[in-house]
């Protein structure tokens, strides 16, 4: 178990997701668009907006799709431009991961999109997660000096690939810090804390606001399946506050102030 203080970040797609992650006590978003596919990149403008917002860290994700993490030469020019965009616009830090066809890490590109961020922490995303060999991976990813990754064990959910994840944090040691991620709440943080000891932390806290809307088409729906115009998914304040409350519970005690 980690003695020192833990990170929280919150996945979010949207300028207000991002207002509650700064009021809620996070430390980091990871800002993207398009969370029904894993999220891709957000737009400038949703970017330089989220970079006003005081009291957070503000990481972008680069990813031109969803679908698989395997890039065409033109997907990759995009990435790229994205990255450079991105830094000259003041993000605090990029997120990104590329594959080879065999499930391998692409190294070259990784360290080609790097050099674009020009000292920013880079954290290698999910895309760790359907890699062919784990430890080899991380070991790659330690050598190019990526700062963290972002990894569910390689199971949908992390509490499911919380063995993996702990062999993760062992293998990494002080250079690379793994962050487990998809499915974390205030139900099963604290075990993985004490199963993984990972220090930071990722989730989205979503949870679906009834729409503003006085006119409403239910028979159209412009939405993924599940979804609608009748409600919007916002990063939730109180999902969010107690996740980190019951992170703090367990690792620091129940009488203990912060």
């Amino acid at each position: 178990m980690p003695q020192d203080t833990l990170t929280f970040e919150i996945c979010a797609d949207s300028i207000r997701s991002v207002k509650n992650a700064a009021s809620s006590g996070a430390h980091r978003v990871e800002l993207c668009d398009n969370l029904y596919e894993g999220g891709t990149t957000p737009s400038i403008g949703m970017i330089e907006s989220a970079l006003t917002i005081p009291d957070i860290q503000v990481f972008v994700i680069i990813r031109p799709r969803g679908g698989d993490f395997l890039y065409s030469e033109e997907e990759f020019d995009v990435m790229q431009r994205d990255v450079i965009r991105a830094r000259e616009a003041g993000v605090h830090g990029i997120v990104s991961g590329l594959l080879l066809p065999n499930g391998d890490i692409d190294l070259k590109r990784t360290s080609l999109l790097m050099q674009h961020a020009k000292g920013l922490p880079f954290t290698f995303h999910r895309a760790f997660d359907v890699c062919r060999a784990p430890l080899e991976a991380l070991a790659q990813l330690k050598q190019l000096g990526v700062r963290r990754l972002l990894t569910s064990g390689a199971k949908p959910k992390a509490i499911q690939g919380k063995t993996l994840i702990a062999d993760l944090v062992q293998q990494a040691g002080h250079s690379l810090s793994i962050m487990p991620g998809s499915g974390i709440g205030p139900d099963n943080i604290a075990q993985l804390i004490e199963t993984t000891g990972a220090r930071e932390y990722h989730f989205s806290a979503r949870k679906a606001f009834p729409s503003k809307m006085d006119r409403n088409t239910p028979r159209l729906s412009f939405s993924a399946p599940g979804t609608g115009e009748g409600q919007i998914f916002f990063s939730d304040p109180e999902i969010i506050k107690s996740t980190i409350l019951a992170a703090k519970n367990y690792l620091y005690g129940k009488n203990r102030h912060y």
